[in-house]
């Protein structure tokens, strides 16, 4: 494969969709934006911390974030593997742990996203601002793409599964998160009540939600934010494409390999945008686990892979064809 060179010449500036609704802000989303950014701040404590809660801290973000890599972005988005239901549906459960929404409204935007990149419909392109990108566009109202007509034309294919429509008419989904914090300081109460007094307890399980759920989710979301913002802004690119998308290695690296920008733009459908050997993604590999153990199928190569493989297709059929030619020629003599 080789890289067609990118014009970095200077960036074109986009000025807001016309669909944003100046000052209405999306207080559903603000408010839990604004508080657990709030709460994750009690960190800052020294009554909240705990090196088990930043060594959890740590390991849930990849944990928790690759349910939205792997699961939100690549399996549901793209297509790009096919997963048992019942795994894809655990996996969506973990990714609500990550409070990024219902599993139809993100693949919606991400859909929509991919359809006008860095374009003015872009919902979150940098070429507006980089805060825009980053933040902006989740708190202030887009009567274009946050509306059911929307969902229904970008995200059709999650809407008819019942599992998900559910999430969609209630606020279950909400709950899956609230319960999990629960859950985080249950078991950080529980320990340490075993191994010392009640109140031992309330601080052990204290330092798990604060460091488990409120740092970890704060970080996720900034990881995943960084996807839209950065990866449009620095970087390099193998490909042309019609947009600003940019390898980020800083980014691949926080995202196990999302960072890899203009490889996934120039092949949305691909399972892995590691299209050198040194553009490293974890989250490809992951997949293909999966898929070694039996719980994923259809895995969709890059596409110089594709077109090699259709190749190889396309002269075993010309051969094929010669051969019962001269079988048919032989047969008829």
């Amino acid at each position: 494969m080789t890289a067609e060179p990118i014009d970095q010449a200077g960036r074109d500036r986009l000025s807001l969709p016309d669909t944003i609704v100046k000052g209405k802000i999306r207080w559903s989303y603000a408010l839990p934006i604004f508080a657990l950014h709030l709460l994750a701040l009690l960190a800052v404590l020294p009554w909240f911390f705990s090196w088990t809660g930043v060594i959890l801290m740590v390991l849930c973000v990849h944990l928790f974030g690759q349910a939205i890599n792997l699961c939100y972005h690549r399996i549901l988005t793209h297509r790009s593997a096919v997963l048992p239901k019942w795994l894809e549906h655990f996996f969506v459960l973990v990714a609500l742990c990550c409070m990024e929404d219902t599993p139809g409204k993100w693949v919606s935007m991400h859909r929509y996203h991919h359809n006008h990149s860095d374009h003015e419909e872009d919902p979150h392109s940098p070429l507006v601002t980089f805060l825009w990108s980053h933040i902006g566009w989740l708190i202030i109202e887009n009567s274009a793409t946050h509306n059911i007509a929307t969902y229904r034309k970008f995200a059709p294919d999650i809407l008819k599964d019942s599992f998900y429509m559910k999430m969609e008419k209630s606020y279950s989904w909400v709950w899956v998160y609230v319960a999990h914090a629960v859950l985080f300081f249950l078991v950080g109460f529980a320990i340490g009540w075993a191994t010392g007094t009640v109140m031992s307890g309330v601080q052990f399980g204290a330092s798990l939600l604060v460091w488990g759920v409120f740092v970890r989710t704060v970080a996720v979301w900034h990881i995943t934010w960084s996807v839209n913002s950065l990866t449009h802004l620095f970087g390099y690119s193998n490909y042309k494409t019609d947009d600003h998308s940019r390898n980020n290695w800083f980014v691949a690296i926080l995202t196990v390999g999302e960072g890899w920008h203009n490889n996934h733009h120039h092949d949305p459908a691909s399972a892995s945008n590691q299209h050198r050997w040194w553009e490293i993604d974890v989250t490809y590999y992951q997949i293909k686990l999966l898929e070694k153990l039996g719980l994923a199928s259809k895995v969709i190569p890059p596409r110089h892979l594709r077109r090699k493989a259709s190749e190889r297709r396309m002269e075993a059929d010309k051969l094929q064809a010669t051969v019962d030619a001269q079988v048919s020629e032989q047969s008829n003599r």
